[in-house]
């Protein structure tokens, strides 16, 4: 690893580790702490549910195991984060559809997925099926420039579907390995924009049996678990298989993931943890964990 996970997500270990260690030092820390603890841990986004498992399981575990509070605590939410591995499927190409609200990071989390899949030497099309904002075809176009990758869009207004029916077809004829669709940036609780993704899930099918392979939705990391209820409203439109949180350097509240992660069971498969274009990352729950943590990257 180029970097250090630790020093990325360090704003979320200063709000949860650095906290804890100051409240409980090097000894073991007494039941009257527990209250502080309970604060700490869900000033951290960790939610009811996994702060509650912590509360009830980490003064047992160092007690019976004399390990350091810290190791005990890592051992328990790596148990306690149900994440649901995420079925590969072999296809050519693999057709991706990228969803998510405005602002949380969409647009340059597909270039960063762009860029990774051709550093495997992947042949990648991207088309731009967010016709609502003029500008959104100009972003896709200026990043694909930079990557030297093919881009597919068409004049605002345009139908959506179409364009991703276009893509895919594109992507058939013209032997791509990875076809990835940009979609409007929506609030969830605009039916018709959400009906307007269930028709792109639609229309992939019809011109690829199987697509899309995968759906991946942005998060904004720095909103927490606020961003549940957008997910669950956009599981109503379309299957999502995928989660990906960005901004995750920028906020104190990195325990979100571990907490949306078990509430939904999505897998989690990226996390954005800065600007460069290597900063988006293939989640490791354990390597996570212990950076939130403030333990050392293994």
């Amino acid at each position: 690893m180029a970097f250090s996970l630790k020093g990325k997500l360090r704003r979320s270990s200063d709000a949860l580790s650095g906290k804890l260690g100051r409240l409980f030092g090097a000894a073991a820390f007494e039941d009257a702490d527990l209250v502080k603890m309970e604060e700490i841990l869900l000033g951290s986004d960790l939610g009811w549910e996994l702060t509650e498992k912590v509360i009830d399981e980490l003064p047992r575990k160092v007690r019976r195991s004399g390990m350091p509070w810290r190791e005990a605590l890592a051992l328990i939410l790596i148990e306690n984060t149900l994440l649901p591995e995420f079925e590969t499927v072999a296809a050519k190409p693999f057709v991706t559809v990228v969803v998510g609200v405005n602002g949380a990071g969409k647009t340059t989390t597909i270039a960063r997925l762009a860029a990774r899949l051709q550093r495997r030497n992947e042949k990648v099309l991207i088309a731009c099926a967010d016709t609502f904002r003029a500008a959104a075809a100009e972003q896709l176009k200026i990043w694909a420039e930079r990557l030297g990758t093919a881009v597919l869009t068409q004049l605002p207004g345009s139908d959506a579907a179409a364009i991703a029916f276009d893509a895919v077809k594109r992507g058939l004829s013209r032997d791509y390995d990875s076809v990835i669709i940009d979609t409007a940036g929506r609030l969830p609780n605009k039916k018709g924009l959400l009906d307007e993704l269930a028709k792109i899930h639609r229309v992939c099918g019809k011109a690829m049996e199987s697509a899309p392979h995968e759906v991946l939705l942005v998060l904004d990391g720095t909103v927490g678990q606020n961003a549940r209820a957008q997910t669950e409203q956009f599981m109503k439109a379309l299957p999502v298989t995928g989660l990906v949180v960005t901004k995750l350097d920028g906020t104190a509240r990195g325990g979100s993931v571990l907490a949306m992660a078990s509430q939904l069971s999505i897998p989690v498969r990226y996390i954005g943890v800065g600007e460069g274009s290597e900063d988006l990352l293939d989640f490791n729950l354990e390597s996570y964990v212990r950076a939130l943590l403030g333990m050392a990257d293994e």
